[in-house]
Parts: structure tokens; sequence; C-alpha cells
């Protein structure tokens, strides 16, 4: 896979600060120098359209006018990868909308089932106070997370939440979240182009009726597989729960790399990552929690060799096909869709910090896919 001899690529990046120092890594950069592919920095306070000439454009840039100048840049270049567009990378600013696509894969698997959990969106105080969540078909304990998903810390605050006084305290918009089981791990599933790699994580421990009964209303964490020192307190849980934990079983490749096959598909999106959950109660049952794009590969075993590789496909239009692969959403296999409409009791009320996403108030309308062959 040796690139031509003097013929040398330029990928221009556009990354937030602390993306570009997790990413943009030495041991990167050098890589793909030796596969003839130069990683060049995106001056942010310069015109995109006059800056190159790029062979591909890799970004992770939130605002307007970034958007409209990656689409003059798209007009004046028609040939030249972007990666991603804007417009397939907003669906996963709200998690409503993120986890409906995973409803929409169908293929064929066997022994295993996947969906979503079940969940609703909740837009002002007052429907908090007044929610009848088993009316809803919910039940405490609740995730509750921020409806606006863009990657800021504050997207990332979440609660679990225990009783009606936990749920008082929410700050809407919030997406209630049911929570399940899942044995205190939760499988992280990286995507890069048409490479799949899954690894294990600790996540919140599980919820008996016991513990449900005595615990105060909520409890805060940034991310499941992200707990702080307070929160891991039961370190004896976790004694068994580490990347090398051989009693936790991975899910099915094959099973793996359909959704990840389906969900490039459907989202148009090349570069992601998505948190899967097995439900102890159904153990050959999972759920697609999270979706999230342009992950931290730097955490991903060997990412400098499977991110090269990956910008060698696009830049030798190696990958131009692939996203149809597969990924034909036919009468395979059998899929049972339940509908459920769960609706607030007023429209979204602007939340601070994240006002220029464009989140818009879908219908609440979940689809929850079980796939059984």
């Amino acid at each position: 896979m040796e690139e031509p001899m003097g013929r040398r690529f330029g990928i221009g990046y556009a990354l937030a600060p602390k993306k570009q120092a997790s990413f943009v890594q030495v041991s990167l950069i050098n890589l793909a120098k030796e596969r003839g592919i130069d990683l060049i920095k995106i001056d942010l306070e310069k015109p995109l359209i006059d800056q190159g000439p790029f062979d591909c454009i890799l970004h992770k840039i939130y605002s307007p006018s970034w958007k409209q100048q990656l689409s003059d840049y798209a007009v004046k270049n028609p040939n030249v990868p972007i990666i991603d567009s804007p417009n397939a990378i907003e669906r996963l600013h709200n998690r409503i909308s993120m986890l409906e696509v995973v409803t929409d894969i169908n293929f064929e698997c066997e022994k295993v089932s996947f969906g979503i959990p079940k969940q609703i969106v909740v837009y002002d105080a007052k429907a908090v106070k007044e929610l009848n969540l088993e009316g809803e078909g919910l039940k405490l304990p609740v995730i509750a997370k921020p409806l606006v998903a863009d990657g800021s810390a504050k997207s990332h605050k979440m609660s679990l939440v225990f009783n009606k006084d936990g749920l008082s305290k929410l700050k809407p918009p919030v997406v209630l979240q049911e929570f399940v089981n899942h044995g205190g791990v939760i499988f992280k599933v990286y995507v890069v182009g048409d490479y799949v790699k899954c690894v294990k994580r600790k996540s919140l421990p599980d919820v008996n009726e016991e513990k449900l009964g005595s615990s105060e209303g909520s409890l805060s964490f940034s991310q499941v597989s992200n707990l702080n020192s307070v929160e891991r307190a039961d370190d004896k849980y976790y004694s068994m729960m580490d990347l090398e934990d051989e009693k936790t079983e991975l899910p099915p490749i094959s099973f793996l790399v359909n959704i990840a096959s389906g969900l490039r598909g459907a989202m148009g999106l090349r570069l992601f990552n998505f948190d899967l959950i097995r439900d102890v109660r159904i153990g050959n049952r999972y759920l697609v929690i999270d979706i999230n794009y342009f992950p931290g590969y730097a955490k991903m075993p060997c990412y400098e060799r499977v991110l090269t590789d990956f910008f060698w496909d696009v830049l030798n239009n190696n990958d131009d096909n692939k996203m149809d692969l597969n990924l034909q959403s036919s009468n395979m296999g059998t899929c049972e869709m339940e509908v459920r409409k769960l609706v607030s009791n007023s429209e979204c009320e602007e939340d601070d910090g994240a006002t220029n996403l464009p989140v818009s108030p879908i219908k609440r309308e979940e689809k929850e896919s079980s796939i059984q062959v």
C-alpha cells in the first residue's frame, strides 16, 4: 500500500484546540507522512476558500459561518472530500434524532437482538413536575441527559435519577432515558470508514430495588464510561471490570460490523462511535445508548495506523462506494417496531450555550427495533 513516488496528498484539518491536541499527535503526523500524506492545519482566522489546495478536509467545528465556508469550498472544489457533511453531523446534536437512526437498520443476525432504550424528552420545568413516568412507559431509575449533544462539557453532564425529588431538580430541555442494568460494562464501538473496533469500559453499576429505595434523588456523572472517584466508590465491584477482564465477553464482531455499517449508511458519516450495553435481563439483547461524531480516537489501540489507512483509502478513491455496501434496508430477517408518541407540555425553551445549534423540537416518536432471527 505504498504511495506512488513523488505524489503527496494534503489533508486540511479544522479542529478545536483540545481536539487537535488529542488527535493530531506526532505519531499520527509521522505515520501519515510515510504514506505521502501531509496533515495541514487550517487557519480559522482566514477564509477557507483562500487556503489550500487540499486533497481532503477533516473537521469538527460547529458554527453557521464554518458550515457556510465548507459549502462555498465544496462548490469551488467539488472533487475534494469533506469528512464529514455538516448536515449529517447535525443529526447527532439532538439526542432523540440521534438514536432514531438505529431503528432504521435492518439486517439478518443470529441469536442476537438490538434496539434503543425507551426515552422521552421534556421541554419545560412544569412538564417535569407533572410527569407521569409510568404513563410514558418508563420507571425509575432513569438517565437524564441534556437534549443538546454538541460535545461541550455541559452536554456531557448527566445524572442517574432515583426518585421524584431527583426529577424535580432537572433543568429542561432534558431527555429521560430508561436505565437498564448492564453489568457495569459499556462497549464503545469505534468506526473509521469500514473499520470497526470494540473496547470495554467501566460503566454505572447495576441498581437493585434495595439501593433504589435508599438512594438520594440523583447521582451526577459526566459520561457513563468516565466516572469520577466519588462515583467509583465501589472498587470491589469494578475490580474485575478493567480492559483485561476476560469474564466480560465482547459482542459478536459480525453483529457489531452490521450495526456499524447500517449506521454509517443511514447517517452518511464515516467517523463516529456508538455506545452499546448488554441487557442483563436478556443476555443476547443489546441497546445503543449514544452515538458520537469524531470521538476520541487516540484512546483506540493503534489509532494512527487505522486513521492513516482510512485517509489513504479516501484519497485514492478506495472509499467511494463503500457507503452503499450491506446497507440496503431489505426484507432480511424480522423487525418488530414499537411506535410510541411521547409529547411534552410545551415547546422547547432555549438552552444557554446551545442556541446556535439546529436542534428542532421534533415529535417524540420512538421506534424500538428488535431484530431477532
